[in-house]
């Protein structure tokens, strides 16, 4: 299997991919065209279908496609001109090769989120972590699997354990910098920050928004979810579980990006720059491991600038 990111300019592909996405525009002369997001486990890449007249069988978004064509570039980017493409067949790939995923260790990862937990010393916080974390399997299996986004940062198979573990990491150390934090009261907030993108997201391969993540969204989800479970638990108290509740609903920060409050409790503050931290660095991290080339990389408008490659050796 070539992979999408192993490709260069000029080369002749033959492969099967996920077609991730599939739509038919128009020419200027009027003739129909495919536009395609094909997918495998390094990434995304365009790809287009120009003649539908021959050699072109009928496929679906999210079906896996055997395609034949050539890598050209377009406004700097690598996509792929297709000539030929058909469904592909039972047993001429596994799905696994198609969903990308964490570089790092998913057991290894969520083992240490659960030392997190088991440090956590308000006994009603750390009951609270282990109904999600520990005894609901449903909810481990999701939120291992899941990712963080569609496309935005760590929009890949475990990107939600990496990104949320990152996170915590972060608020860890504020927490030894600032001695006025609660660290029971962020590092449950860290854990349980966007467990909502379990119900938000769907699983992959379509890793795209549900209705309920369109109609309610993560933020709101996972506060349902943190109320739902400490109901659960016997003498939760109250006025824990909105300090719990608000650090979830300030997490963003802004009203413009999302959070239905603003940070009026220093864990929220605390959070809040902890996730925008990962979020941001994460994407700078993507969009340069994705473009290896030196230089300024373009105008990225998740970062709000234009990105160039560090040049000092």
């Amino acid at each position: 299997m070539h992979t999408i990111e192993n490709w260069r300019e000029g080369e002749q592909i033959s492969d099967i991919f996920l077609c991730k996405a599939k739509v038919t525009g128009k020419t200027k002369t009027g003739r129909s065209y495919y536009s395609l997001i094909l997918q495998d486990k390094s990434g995304t890449a365009d790809g287009k279908v120009w003649d539908l007249s021959s050699g072109v069988d009928h496929f679906e978004a999210l079906q896996y496609i055997k395609v034949d064509g050539e890598v050209q570039r377009y406004q700097n980017n690598l996509q792929l001109n297709i000539r030929r493409v058909r469904l592909a067949r039972e047993g001429e790939y596994d799905p696994a090769d198609f969903v990308p995923s964490s570089p790092y260790s998913i057991d290894s990862m969520y083992e240490e989120l659960l030392r997190y937990i088991r440090s956590i010393s308000h006994a009603k916080l750390r009951a609270l972590l282990e109904a999600f974390f520990v005894n609901d399997v449903g909810f481990m299996q999701s939120f291992k699997a899941h990712s963080a986004a569609k496309s935005v940062h760590h929009s890949f198979a475990g990107g939600l354990l990496q990104h949320t573990l990152r996170v915590t990491q972060l608020c860890e150390h504020l927490c030894s910098l600032y001695p006025l934090i609660n660290r029971d009261l962020l590092l449950t907030g860290a854990i349980c920050h966007d467990i909502g993108k379990t119900r938000e997201l769907s699983g992959f391969p379509a890793n795209d928004y549900t209705d309920e993540g369109q109609l309610i969204g993560h933020i709101v989800i996972g506060v349902q979810m943190v109320s739902e479970k400490a109901a659960l638990i016997p003498d939760f108290p109250e006025v824990t579980k909105n300090e719990l509740c608000h650090i979830i609903l300030a997490h963003h920060g802004e009203f413009e990006f999302g959070s239905p409050k603003k940070p009026a409790l220093l864990e929220a503050m605390a959070l809040h720059f902890a996730d925008n931290t990962d979020a941001k660095l994460e994407i700078m991290c993507e969009l340069l491991t994705e473009n290896p080339v030196p230089g300024w990389q373009g105008f990225q408008k998740f970062l709000d600038s234009n990105v160039r490659r560090t040049e000092t050796k």
